[in-house]
């Protein structure tokens, strides 16, 4: 990479349920009280994404003070009828993200469309755009939207509060397309870290460098390319130079 090819934009939506997938199940829900790696991740692959591509979040700064809320929602189930469960959400969510493209090196068969202007241009133009597909704040009824901002201007609710701590919390999820080691080839990875938050800005790691991993299910890597009739790369937009 010649370049940082850093994008910041700021996220907002009157609700958001980042909750950690292993406890879905429960048919409850309850958020955690900052956004996931993961979820910011999908907010910005849902601006712009390509497989040529992976992005990194870099950090996130809390705007609004964290306030929840719990709401009885009305379930389908499975077997027939409805059942009352509670959801817990963020309110009022307003958040500024840094983030950064890096190439994917599990795809060398897209490396036709590593143009790293094309890119970050066309990642620039679909935040002023609100994204290119529908933006949501960890599940699909809390509703989002993007604009661009420089990162750190305007007051934040925590600027002046040292270090919070979050506990052990979920990260993020590695698929095969995005594996970085041995062990994450060709399976699904969830990865765990220690969140902290400082002067309301907390920092991310890269999936690699959380601290714990747990290893799942083995998956195949979806395959694109022109011979497969689903990526046409540089012949989609044109070449941006």
């Amino acid at each position: 990479m010649r370049y940082p090819n850093i994008v910041e934009f700021s996220v907002v939506g009157d609700y958001a349920l980042f909750s950690d997938p292993i406890t879905r199940a429960g048919g409850e829900k309850c958020t955690y009280q900052i956004p996931t790696y993961e979820a910011l991740k999908g907010i910005l692959s849902s601006v712009y994404w390509k497989p040529t591509i992976i992005w990194y979040i870099d950090k996130v700064r809390v705007m609004n003070p964290i306030r929840m809320e719990t709401k009885g929602i009305r379930t389908m189930m499975y077997n027939g009828g409805n059942d009352l469960s509670y959801y817990t959400y963020l309110k009022d969510c307003r958040y500024q993200v840094s983030a950064h493209f890096e190439w994917n090196e599990n795809r060398p068969e897209l490396i036709g469309d590593r143009n790293e202007n094309k890119h970050h241009e066309i990642a620039k133009r679909m935040i002023v755009k609100g994204g290119r597909r529908d933006i949501f704040l960890g599940t699909r009824e809390c509703q989002g939207y993007v604009e661009p901002c420089v990162f750190g201007e305007g007051n934040g609710a925590y600027d002046e509060t040292p270090m919070i701590s979050f506990g052990h919390m979920y990260h993020g999820i590695t698929y095969p397309d995005e594996s970085f080691s041995g062990e994450t080839k060709c399976r699904m990875t969830l990865n765990f870290w220690y969140p902290k938050m400082e002067n309301g800005v907390i920092v991310f790691p890269k999936p690699q460098d959380c601290s714990n991993h747990k290893y799942l299910h083995e998956m195949k890597m979806k395959a694109f390319g022109a011979d497969n009739a689903n990526f046409t790369g540089l012949k989609e937009f044109g070449e941006v130079h």
